[in-house]
């Protein structure tokens, strides 16, 4: 997830393929370790552990219907069961899944591992750091924001039933109108948590409240008919062959009237909320401005990055990037005749001379990202053996987000009825250009999408671990994401295109920023206006705002992986095969990176003795 360009001389873009880490020593040690060696795996796998690794990642989607219909883990009367219902909202719900959560660490806690093979063991590493992880988070849930204008209930809702909920045949229909009654209900648990917030003064700054205002205004300003949950309803169903126009006419008459009479009331009590709250809430952009804040930003940035890394320490590394990539740029700019000024002011200028023409030039953008990811695709085949079945499709962000959404990707369904998308916020009516091709790569092809993709159509993987119920976290997703992008330069996809390099580019340096602004919001007490000012957005300043520690995920995680790679190519010398090894993390899936270490570690230890 990431925001969204003539170079021929092959020197300009060598400079790119010096490693950014190349030993341990290049990192804090917090980053850079790697964990001390196992004895070896059993060669055959434990039933006992296989048995209740499945039961309990099972028993952990089926209190989580949401989770349950974005991954299709089940089939047949359980599976259009929980198609019908929505995540409760509820303290009880809460309750339920912590007591699952510990239940899991306790018993994995005694496994032998000596017992379990290599896979069984990565799993076992897998699911053990992330309810570790989301049980050192549970504390801190209140400092999420209920109504956030980046995942806030009154987004998260209308995105799943727009955009997640299956409508592949008639009989899915009943399913969103039953969703659809419940829309009400989860709204008002969620003000139930955001009061609950409110009265230990979590509150959020006076900007996000205004944005979330805004985008509950924009959901109640069309008509019950023309609101974007029938509007989705309408043209979904469309397409549905055994669905009669007469069913279709009646669900839509249905849901015109759940909206009208149940959906948007409960919009307007959040906008009531909101206009209560925003005489409370005040300008201090940063999480330790609340009460036990220092706390949760330190849980953030260990759950988001995986390592133990201080603010003080990702704040140095991000000043140190920065300084590095600017440099890079600077000498690119001053060959393109862009010589005055800062960095962001002249890439700025260069964007301006390459903005497309005609009166709404979005279509063109978003064809033109279609065509970037094919061409990703064929630069993609030397560098990798194994690659995603799935298709991928470009799409625009919805209305009701685009104001305040970075682009980002969502998985294909499971069973082949909804491709992989990237989804393209174009707000204009400026846009960056530049940075296109690099983002098509981070957030398509060979980035999100063949990490995601390929995660889901490991048959050899556990269900759990294809489908992500425990993952690795935001380092190692979106570390893949930014890797990919650097490869782009590696290999020389710039050649004869400085604009787009210095795009390129100019996306390290802005997730490099990210970890000043981040840490600087939130540990140092930095305003909104100077995280502006430092050269990132005002919509990427007001997500780090409600998703502290998040942004820090992209480059810590890039920077462990680039540390992996090069760890590799010193242990095996000429043996070293790029492609094999990108196929290692991806087939290995989302893991922590520490875990993501050892699979190397064992990797390139079959490969000495092969």
């Amino acid at each position: 997830m990431s925001i969204p360009r003539r170079l021929s001389l092959r020197a300009a873009i060598a400079m790119l393929c010096v490693p950014l880490v190349l030993t341990a020593g290049a990192l804090p040690h917090a980053l850079a370790q790697t964990p001390a060696p196992v004895a070896a795996a059993a060669t055959r796998p434990d039933p006992a552990f296989t048995a209740w690794a499945d039961k309990f990642a099972a028993d952990m989607v089926g209190i989580e219907p949401q989770l349950a219909t974005s991954t299709q883990y089940f089939s047949g009367a359980q599976q259009d069961a929980l198609d019908r219902q929505l995540t409760p909202l509820t303290a009880q719900q809460r309750a339920k899944r912590s007591a699952l959560r510990r239940a899991g660490v306790a018993r994995l806690k005694l496994w032998n591992v000596a017992r379990l093979d290599a896979t069984q063991r990565t799993s076992a590493a897998v699911m053990r750091w992330s309810l570790e992880n989301d049980l050192a988070g549970e504390p801190f849930d209140g400092y999420r924001f209920e109504f956030n204008q980046m995942s806030g209930t009154h987004v998260s809702l209308v995105q799943f039933m727009t955009q997640l909920h299956p409508l592949r045949r008639a009989a899915d229909v009943p399913a969103y109108l039953a969703r659809l009654g419940q829309v009400a209900a989860r709204i008002d648990e969620a003000l139930v948590r955001s009061r609950a917030a409110t009265a230990k003064s979590l509150i959020p700054p006076r900007f996000i409240v205004e944005r979330a205002q805004a985008q509950v205004d924009t959901f109640l300003a069309p008509a019950p008919a023309q609101n974007a949950l029938v509007a989705a309803l309408a043209e979904r169903s469309a397409a549905l062959a055994d669905l009669t126009p007469q069913a279709r006419a009646d669900a839509i008459e249905q849901a015109t009237r759940i909206v009208a009479e149940q959906v948007r009331p409960a919009y307007a009590r959040v906008h009531s909320f909101l206009a209560e709250l925003h005489p409370r809430s005040g300008d201090v952009a940063g999480v330790t401005r609340l009460p036990g804040g220092a706390a949760a930003y330190k849980q953030a940035l260990a759950g988001f990055t995986g390592t133990t890394l201080t603010a003080e320490q990702i704040h140095a590394i991000g000043l140190r990037e920065v300084a590095r990539i600017e440099a890079e740029m600077d000498h690119h700019l001053r060959t393109l005749g862009f010589a005055d000024g800062a960095i962001p002011a002249r890439m700025a200028a260069l964007d301006a001379t390459l903005q497309p023409t005609g009166l709404d030039p979005r279509a063109q953008i978003l064809a033109s990202y279609a065509a970037m990811e094919i061409d990703a695709e064929k630069r993609s085949v030397p560098l990798f053996n194994v690659r995603p079945r799935a298709p991928l499709e470009v799409r625009r962000e919805p209305a009701l987000t685009e104001a305040s959404a970075a682009a980002h990707y969502t998985l294909p369904a499971p069973d082949g009825s909804r491709p992989g998308v990237f989804w393209v916020p174009l707000r204009g009516p400026q846009f960056e250009m530049t940075k296109m091709r690099t983002l098509a790569n981070h957030e398509g092809i060979p980035g999100h999408h063949f990490q995601l993709a390929i995660q889901q159509e490991q048959a050899d993987l556990p269900r759990f671990r294809s489908q992500r119920i425990f993952g690795g976290g935001s380092a190692h997703s979106e570390g893949w994401a930014l890797y990919t992008e650097k490869l782009a330069m590696e290999h020389n996809w710039y050649e004869g295109d400085l604009p787009g390099l210095l795009g390129a580019l100019n996306s390290q340096l802005f997730r490099a920023r990210r970890l000043v602004v981040d840490t600087g919001l939130h540990a140092k007490g930095w305003t909104r206006q100077q995280a502006i000012d430092y050269g990132i957005g005002a919509p990427e300043v007001e997500r780090y705002v409600v998703w502290p520690g998040q942004a820090c995920a992209y480059m810590i995680g890039m920077l462990r992986i680039v540390e992996l790679r090069e760890h590799a190519r010193a242990a095996l010398g000429s043996a070293f095969s790029l492609p094999a090894f990108h196929d290692v993390v991806l087939k290995t899936g989302s893991v922590p990176l520490d875990v993501l270490a050892q699979v190397i570690d064992q990797w390139i230890a079959v490969q000495r003795k092969a």
